[in-house]
This record gives structure tokens, C-alpha cells and sequence, in this order.
């Protein structure tokens, strides 16, 4: 039954992004309070979602930012209810903003949007029980790609007074990291003229002074290249930084998030490393 669920929700996601309606209805809703729509920013796409756990520390449970993916084109921040619930059943608070996307925006204002949450959250994650200090930031896909940036390039965090220090550290799920040159027409467009295209591409930026980084790659991943990930470690290894990366040789592109639901974890491949990582960096 799991396997026939799965492949049908791997259709949905990868037809346009259609929201995954079925897989978010067998998620439980015990475990986590969700504050919905809270802006960040002045335009409606700079808005997120924040799951608290339901039993949290005193001193404030550890915070994940999570972006989400959709090729820079697409995703919605309600589909992801099973992450809040993923980590937040595990005393972490997660923040999950929306971000604006083509055709409304290029690079690299989306990447901009989320250094905003980011701040927003270090700001006032407090009044939510969470602690800014322990503030951690994820991805799966170009929400990967996105969160590397903020975790390599510190010119977007600095300009809202932050730098990367102030992240705990980053988590990638099958991220393009080093993806150039680009084929697609809308790629194109979207990160400009092709004498400035590698500044959008995080491995530029690995000088071995990065947060510590996570890098969880599915081998059977046909639509971001597995080497996207080897790459980006080995550079982080070769500068000194630190980074971990971990292969699932029967994981695609879409079960290197949907693998995080509860209906589709099984024995918690995929979770169990993030928690780990998390529990490592935390102070």
C-alpha cells in the first residue's frame, strides 16, 4: 500500500508541484501548534509558517528554517506539513517560509527573500519558544541550493546584520549545488546573463570557514545530478570546512524529502541523520 501511495504522490510532486493534499492528510496533527501567514516582509509570497513543538524545552528547543523546493519556479509553504511535523515531534520549532519565485522575481532576489526569514527568525523566534541561538537552516532541491548560499556566500546575510556564524549549521537534501552551464531556456532567464551565472552557484564560495553542512543525496536521483553533492563536500573537505554526506542508493529525487513523512519514514533512513546532525551542533 506504502509503495502504491508513494509512487502516486511522486507523480503529483513531480507534475507541476500540485500539493501533496493526500500525503499531509495522514500526517498526524498531535505534537506541534502551528502559527500560520505570519509576514516577514511587505509582499504576500514573504510569509511563513512556524510548528511548535508540543513539549519544548525550557531553555528554547533548537530552530530549523526550512526552503522548501520547485525548481525556482513553484512550491507553497502549506504543502509541508509533513516536515513541521517530521521535526517539531522531535522538540524542534520549524519555520517554513514561502519565498518569491519566476516569473515575478530572478536571481538573486529569491535567495535575498530568505535571508529576510532568516533574520526574521533570529529576531523573533523567542517569542515562540524557540532559541536563536541554535538556529539551523535546510533545503530540499533549489531550497537547498538557497540555504547553501546563505550558509557559503555571507553578502546576503550581511545584509540584514547577520553572517553564517549565526548559523548552527545547514542541511541539504538533494541539492544543485554546481549545476552550470544550463541547458534550460527558463534557467537561463532566471540566473541572467552567462558571464554572471556563477555567482549563483555555491560551490564558488567554499573558502572552508562555512557552518557545518549536511549533505543528503539519493543515488537514484535523475533529476538532480548526485554530483551536485559529491562536489560540494569534497571542496568543503579540501578547504578545511566541515561537512558531512550521506549517499541512500535507492533514493530519487523525490523521496529524498517525502521519505521525511510520517506514512513514508519507515525505519527513519532519512530523519534519524538530520536529527543526529542537529543534536551535534546544537550548543
Amino acid at each position: 500500500m506504502l509503495k502504491t501511495l508513494f509512487s502516486g504522490l511522486s507523480a503529483m510532486w513531480l507534475a507541476a508541484c500540485s500539493p501533496v493534499s493526500l500525503l499531509n492528510a495522514m500526517v498526524p496533527s498531535n505534537g506541534f501548534t502551528a502559527q500560520r501567514d505570519i509576514a516577514y516582509g511587505d509582499v504576500q509570497r514573504q510569509r511563513l509558517d512556524i510548528y511548535l513543538p508540543t513539549q519544548r524545552s525550557a531553555q528554547g528547543s533548537p530552530v530549523v528554517v526550512f526552503f522548501y523546493g520547485g525548481g525556482w519556479e513553484g512550491g507553497d509553504k502549506k504543502d509541508y506539513k509533513f516536515i513541521g511535523e517530521a521535526l517539531s515531534s522531535h522538540g524542534i520549532t520549524v519555520v517554513i517560509p514561502d519565498y518569491r519565485v519566476y516569473p515575478e522575481v530572478v536571481f538573486p532576489d529569491f535567495v535575498d527573500d530568505a535571508a529576510a526569514a532568516v533574520a526574521w527568525t533570529r529576531a523573533n523566534i523567542q517569542r515562540y519558544a524557540g532559541d536563536e541561538q541554535q538556529l539551523f537552516i535546510a533545503g530540499h532541491s533549489a531550497g537547498a541550493h538557497i540555504a547553501s548560499l546563505l550558509a557559503l556566500n555571507p553578502d546576503y546575510l550581511e545584509k540584514y546584520a547577520l553572517t553564517p556564524d549565526n548559523i548552527q549549521g545547514m542541511i541539504g537534501l538533494a541539492g544543485p549545488y554546481d549545476f552550470l552551464p544550463l541547458k534550460s531556456d527558463t534557467l537561463k532567464t532566471i540566473f541572467g546573463p552567462e558571464s554572471q551565472r556563477w555567482q549563483s552557484q555555491p560551490i564558488n564560495f567554499v573558502r572552508g570557514d562555512n557552518p557545518p553542512m549536511l549533505l543528503l543525496v539519493g543515488e537514484r536521483d535523475l533529476t538532480v545530478w548526485p554530483r551536485n553533492s559529491y562536489r560540494l563536500a569534497d571542496k568543503i573537505t579540501e578547504q578545511g570546512g566541515e561537512v558531512a554526506l550521506i549517499k541512500f542508493p535507492d533514493y530519487g529525487h523525490v523521496s529524498m524529502v517525502a521519505k521525511l513523512a510520517k506514512p513514508l519514514r519507515g525505519d527513519g533512513a532519512l530523519l534519524q541523520p538530520i536529527l543526529a546532525f542537529i543534536d551535534k551542533h546544537r550548543f
